[in-house]
């Protein structure tokens, strides 16, 4: 899409068709429906207030007591043994992204079981449940290349060719599943035994990869470079490491190649999330970035690129993703005063 205020194109990943999402048990989107059951209230495509009803089995899990829903992850089991809602609760995601403005959908079943033959089987079913609903491209997602396999060879390349997410320098062979295919690929900054520590390493751990698929004949403009964000409440420093290896892969392998990352990770942990996610998304931009895993639902990109960069709140949100704010402390202070909006 072409946000309004950027120049130029900006590539959204929409990322809300994960079975990771999750809702609070107390948030307002938990609601009881017409027989009582807890259920996610939402709105169906067809403008209609409807309800996702949680099974007993989910209530049993870890996640669902500390009170966490991992709603896409219900409405995906509940589509694939032929409940309605399921479905319809899927058909609204897509719709949704889609008209926010996602160019490409990213699909990812990991948390739909410990097993792995049923992942397989759960995104090959995805892919085939959710390719006739979407004007615009999959992206196939999984920390499992055999299940990544599974969903590619599902697609049939209606809406465009699948975007391949991803591949690292410990999962290597994904560039030859990608080039067999003729796909473009999201390439990882991780190492081959652990994460980047700094931007250095993001730069070097990428720039292999790049050297890799380029070996290989994958052309430039079907790389897609991920400098791995991670959430600044954890380390001060995080966003300026990811920001740096942005500017720095975009000087080095020039106009051709994307760079993106799942830019909403920045924020985890810390209050008025979206704040700070529409803060870093103009920064990443600014360094160079022209693609993002992102929400467009919770995240508008027609106002993020619009946003009054002298406002108070902004600032505060900058000077924190940058590293001028130590330990958040100027940021948490004006969110307890209630100055962030």
């Amino acid at each position: 899409m072409k946000p309004k205020g950027l120049d130029r194109e900006f590539i959204v990943i929409g990322e809300n068709i994960h079975t990771t999402r999750v809702l609070l048990r107390g948030g307002k989107l938990m609601a009881a429906d017409a027989e009582g059951r807890e259920a996610v209230r939402y709105t169906s495509a067809g403008g209609a207030t409807r309800f996702l009803a949680i099974p007993e089995e989910v209530k049993q899990r870890q996640d669902y007591q500390e009170g966490r829903v991992k709603h896409v992850m219900v409405a995906i089991r509940a589509a694939m043994a032929g409940q309605e809602e399921g479905m319809e609760y899927l058909r609204a995601l897509v719709q949704r992204q889609v008209n926010a403005g996602a160019d490409v959908l990213d699909l990812n079943v990991d948390e739909v079981s410990l097993r792995l033959h049923e992942q397989v089987e759960a995104m090959r079913w995805l892919v085939g449940a959710v390719q006739p609903l979407s004007p615009v491209a999959l992206s196939v997602d999984s920390s499992n290349l055999e299940i990544i396999r599974a969903g590619i060879e599902a697609c049939d390349s209606r809406t465009g060719r699948p975007l391949l997410n991803s591949a690292s320098l410990e999962r290597i062979e994904a560039l030859d599943l990608a080039k067999a295919h003729g796909l473009p690929v999201i390439v990882t900054a991780a190492g081959e035994k652990g994460m980047p520590q700094s931007a250095g390493e993001r730069v070097s751990n990428a720039s292999r990869m790049v050297d890799a698929a380029l070996a290989r004949g994958i052309l430039v403009q079907d790389l897609f470079i991920d400098a791995l964000v991670f959430p600044i409440s954890v380390d001060g420093q995080f966003g300026l490491h990811c920001l740096e290896a942005v500017r720095r892969l975009r000087g080095q392998c020039g106009p051709e190649v994307h760079i993106t990352g799942g830019l909403s990770n920045v924020s985890f942990g810390l209050p008025c999330r979206r704040l700070i996610n529409e803060v870093f998304l103009n920064l990443a931009v600014d360094a160079g970035a022209d693609s993002g895993i992102v929400d467009p639902v919770a995240n508008d990109l027609n106002r993020v690129f619009l946003a009054d960069k002298q406002s108070a709140p902004y600032r505060l949100a900058e000077d924190m993703l940058l590293g001028r704010d130590r330990n958040c402390k100027n940021y948490l202070r004006a969110y307890r005063k209630g100055e962030l909006g």
